[in-house]
């Protein structure tokens, strides 16, 4: 294993902003970010449901391993749901079959894209953009292995909400309810086709209510996220805030990402964001491939005392950076 400090990488005990205004340094629950691997850690492999490309993937400990969903791409351009596991969060071994496959009219022919994994009880929740090559929309299945799905639908129609005016994705759920509810960040399209942050509430996990008339994590011109505000991985609950890592795409549309973090009892309520970004496509494989300069955040696990941070780059690889974890004021990482 090679560690690599990447001059794009800043220390997570930083001045933040909120709405521009700088506010006193917060101790947040990772310390600064290094690439745990110079080289990807999974890469498009054979000629059929994996060969253009394996990206963009969610991560879970389950039953004493770290159990990845990454999306797949064929040839054809069509997306699939991948599975590998691993004992060390470097090294993973596949299963020979995707474990999630278009079958659906709101997935045909695009497929299932971009997972993130939320547990609650025994029972796993994925939540997937289906993309049918005219919509993309936010969608969600749930399991017990891992490996078995049962679809619940899409759960964020494209083209609706208080400010949405085009395609949903990304729905990153908060690991425990919050004033009774559980609450999803996710991504929408503004009316100025620019691609930012909503948020919703939900009494089941299956309906879902928008909380708020405006995005909750806008873009900002001039800055690394001024055309893009995605959230990455689902967020860490701290005693008193909810910790976000998120994506964002400036006006050349080169990913990075970025921290958000918003009250603990009111996830509607942004304490403070990055001024700047802490992560940014630096490798070779992070600079060129199916789409160039991208580092796209999705999986996170914590072990052994760090996180461990799983991204998609430039939507041909997965790779992994890691950090050493805090104790102070974490009440659980998901």
């Amino acid at each position: 294993m090679h560690l690599k400090k990447s001059r794009a990488i800043l220390p997570l005990l930083f001045v933040l902003t909120s709405l521009g205004v700088a506010t006193p340094t917060l101790e947040v629950t990772f310390g600064p970010w290094v690439r745990a691997s110079n080289d990807p850690i999974l890469s498009p492999q054979g000629t059929m449901w994996e060969a253009a490309g394996t990206f963009n993937p969610a991560t879970v400990i389950h039953e004493g391993k770290i159990v990845m969903l990454y999306r797949a791409q064929d040839s054809k351009g069509t997306s699939r749901l991948g599975y590998a596991e691993s004992t060390d969060g470097i090294h993973f071994t596949r299963r020979t079959e995707p474990v999630l496959s278009p079958e659906m009219n709101y997935e045909k022919d695009g497929g299932v894209e971009d997972p993130r994994l939320q547990k609650f009880g025994e029972t796993y929740y994925l939540t997937y953009t289906g993309y049918n090559k005219k919509d993309a929309q936010l969608c969600l299945a749930t399991s017990r292995d891992l490996i078995h799905w049962e679809r619940r639908g899409v759960i964020l129609p494209a083209y609706r909400g208080n400010w949405n005016k085009g395609w949903t994705k990304s729905g990153a759920i908060v690991p425990d309810k919050i004033d009774g509810k559980y609450w999803m960040y996710w991504l929408g399209t503004g009316a100025d086709r620019t691609d930012q942050m909503g948020l919703s509430y939900s009494n089941d996990l299956i309906h879902w209510t928008e909380a708020t008339e405006t995005p909750v994590l806008p873009r900002r011109p001039g800055k690394f996220d001024s055309r893009v505000v995605e959230p990455g991985p689902p967020p860490i609950l701290t005693s008193g805030s909810i910790v976000l890592i998120y994506n964002g795409a400036d006006d050349h549309l080169v990913y990075r990402s970025g921290i958000a973090v918003f009250d603990r009892s009111d996830p509607r309520k942004l304490l403070s964001r990055s001024e700047a970004p802490i992560f940014a496509p630096e490798t070779e494989w992070e600079k060129a491939g199916q789409v160039p300069n991208v580092v796209f955040v999705e999986g996170m696990i914590q072990m052994q005392g760090r996180f461990f941070f799983y991204y998609g780059a430039a939507d041909k690889y997965v790779g992994v950076a890691q950090a050493p974890a805090k104790s102070h004021g974490t009440d659980a990482a998901h």
